[in-house]
């Protein structure tokens, strides 16, 4: 969808899947927006930079790479780097069906493995930051998905309890995160298909 354009669709409270629901977290890439990312090139940077400081990594993933710097004290080195990646494709990234959902009646959040920033750019670049209330970013506490704590910490900051939660996202990551956070977990896909004939 062009920037810019939207069609507004909300969703009433006898739209969320069960009635003990009361708040909702999405995943951010994948499910709301996608960020316009070379993930291969964003793990060959990560990894120079880690043997340019004579860490031997094998770069499996991005994720194992980031892991790998923050064992030997590169972190911070690795998260600016991909921040940045991150920060220019939020900027080009594209609209997702599942952001016309938006706004939703029960309070809302964002619980992502992106950067924070990179995060609240997507969400300002589609006019959505207005219906999320709270934004948990990979940087944000020191946990990540599948890790429960940053979508545990969204759920807190919502006021609810992760059984009255439903996360919806793209990836099996995501789902084990909501399995070990103790929320219900939906797929983005399943989330628009079934709920995209309820507006109100």
């Amino acid at each position: 969808m062009p920037v810019g354009s939207s069609r507004a669709v909300a969703y009433s409270r006898s739209s969320v899947p069960t009635a003990d629901i009361d708040a909702l977290v999405y995943d951010l890439d994948g499910t709301l927006v996608r960020l316009d990312v070379d993930w291969a090139a964003v793990t060959e940077d990560a990894t120079a930079a880690l043997r340019e400081r004579g860490v031997t990594v094998t770069p499996d993933s991005l994720w194992t790479v980031l892991q790998r710097a923050r064992e030997t004290g590169h972190g911070a080195t690795v998260e600016e780097i991909i921040t940045e990646h991150e920060r220019v494709g939020a900027n080009r990234a594209d609209r997702l069906p599942l952001a016309d959902t938006l706004p939703v009646d029960p309070p809302t959040a964002v619980c992502s493995l992106n950067a924070e920033s990179a995060c609240r750019i997507a969400l300002e670049r589609f006019d959505l930051a207005t219906h999320v209330e709270t934004v948990i970013g990979r940087d944000s506490v020191d946990g990540m998905k599948p890790d429960p704590e940053p979508l545990v910490t969204a759920v807190n900051a919502l006021g609810v309890t992760p059984e009255q939660t439903l996360f919806v996202g793209d990836s099996d990551r995501d789902a084990e995160t909501a399995k070990r956070a103790g929320t219900a977990f939906m797929t983005a896909e399943t989330f628009h298909q079934e709920y995209s004939d309820r507006q109100v």
